[in-house]
């Protein structure tokens, strides 16, 4: 069996094209029909960063990071220590994280506690996670 076209097959027919159907379907009815030309397309440039946004997150320690502080704020030796990772590979990963606007931290004495930058961060990993936890009806 050659590898080809198996993903796609394998989207294709995990999809509940009833469902598929129905959503899109759900707010199209003739009077509130969107004419091509008034439809708002995703710039190139805005898509570009969602694309490096998306790629980002693509690392596994970086979502591990992300689950923890979904739950509470942490200082970086608590989340080695919960991920088994070291206290380095752990700061160099929330660095990044802080550039990307996912976390952010304070400082108490000498501790530093992170926690996920806002609302929006919580509810994106709340939204990803309930999404790849969905059943096939």
């Amino acid at each position: 069996m050659s590898g080809k076209n198996t993903f796609a097959s394998t989207v294709t027919n995990s999809i509940p094209q009833p469902e598929v159907i129905q959503y899109n379907q759900q707010s199209q009815t003739d009077s509130d029909r969107v004419q091509p030309s008034a439809i708002e397309v995703l710039s190139s440039d805005k898509a570009q960063r969602m694309a490096e946004f998306f790629s980002f997150l693509g690392d596994p320690n970086r979502l591990r990071i992300l689950s923890l502080l979904a739950e509470k704020e942490l200082c970086v030796s608590d989340l080695a220590a919960g991920l088994n990772m070291s206290e380095s590979a752990v700061s160099h990963q929330l660095r990044n994280l802080r550039v990307m606007r996912l976390v952010s931290y304070r400082k108490q004495g000498r501790h530093v506690f992170y926690s996920l930058h806002d609302s929006h961060v919580l509810h994106l990993y709340q939204s990803v996670a309930e999404h790849l936890d969905e059943k096939d009806e």
